[in-house]
Formats: structure tokens, C-alpha cells, sequence
């Protein structure tokens, strides 16, 4: 099966991979590019831990085909933080102990700076209601919710 040439730029930095047709882009951050921090929970767009944006667009990347990255622009987990310097949101699930296994974490992390990048200043049900595409096993949800308003509150000078 014959490979295509993309062009993309994955957390502000461009990327040239080659993919085959019906490849995923999860397959393609993790096991061509070594981009681990996206995680593959279902493997059918049901539980969010593979969300990445794409352009802008919150997206399950095991539901996007690699070619589809074409001269796109991809965010991460992995450009999420500023160096060593964690992003508000890594400090607060950190601070309010909202993560568990990890495994649904980076989607958490990523469906909620994409909420707070279009609306600073969520409610709590704005919040549940953004992150219902996001699924864990481990906690019992509040504990992240708090996150993302402490958060929130944060990045607004609250």
C-alpha cells in the first residue's frame, strides 16, 4: 500500500510524516511520531481520551485519518505545558487530585483548555456538559470539574 507525503504543524512546530490512507491519526502521533501523551481508549470516538484539535476542533483522533492532518494545524498534550512550566490546568488537576490512572487525563486536559479558550468563564454545567465526551473509569468526575473552574478562575484573575 502506497504512503502519503503530510504536511502539518503539531504544537506550533512543523511535522512531515508519511501515512498510509487508513491510518488513524492517533496511530500516527503515537507510533510514528512517538507522541505517546494522546492516549487510545476505545479505539471508537466514545471516550475522549485520544481528543487532540485540529484546527481549532476539538476531534477524537482514532475518528481522524492521518491524511486528513494535511497542511492542518494539530495540539496536543505534549504542547500543552511551556517547557517545565505546567499549563493552569496541568497545575490544577494536579492541586485538586483529578486524575487517577491517567489514561483519560490528556483528552481531559485538552477538551478543557478548548473550552476555556472559547469561554474564560464556564459554569459548572457548561463544564460537565463540554467535557460529557470525555470518559474515566477512576474518579467520580468532580474532582476534574473543580479543576477546570479553579482553573478557569485563574486564567481570569479571579
Amino acid at each position: 500500500m502506497s504512503k502519503h507525503h503530510i504536511t502539518t504543524v503539531i504544537n506550533g512546530d512543523p511535522v512531515e510524516f508519511l501515512c498510509a490512507a487508513n491510518q488513524s491519526l492517533l496511530d500516527v502521533l503515537r507510533n510514528d511520531l512517538n507522541m505517546t501523551g494522546t492516549k487510545e481508549g476505545c479505539g471508537t470516538g466514545d471516550c475522549g481520551a485520544c481528543s487532540v484539535t485540529l484546527d481549532g476542533r476539538l476531534v477524537c483522533s482514532c475518528l481522524v485519518l492521518g491524511v486528513e492532518a494535511q497542511g492542518k494545524t494539530i495540539q496536543t498534550i505534549e504542547g500543552m505545558a511551556n517547557g517545565e512550566q505546567l499549563h493552569v490546568l496541568q497545575r490544577k488537576f494536579l492541586e485538586h487530585a483529578a486524575l487517577q490512572c491517567g489514561i483519560c487525563t490528556p483528552g481531559f486536559l485538552i477538551a478543557a483548555r478548548s473550552l476555556l479558550e472559547r469561554n474564560p468563564d464556564p459554569t459548572e454545567e457548561e463544564v460537565r456538559f463540554w467535557l460529557a465526551g470525555n470518559l474515566c473509569r477512576c474518579t467520580g468526575y468532580n474532582k476534574i470539574i473543580e479543576a477546570v473552574l479553579d482553573a478557569a478562575r485563574e486564567l481570569r484573575g479571579a
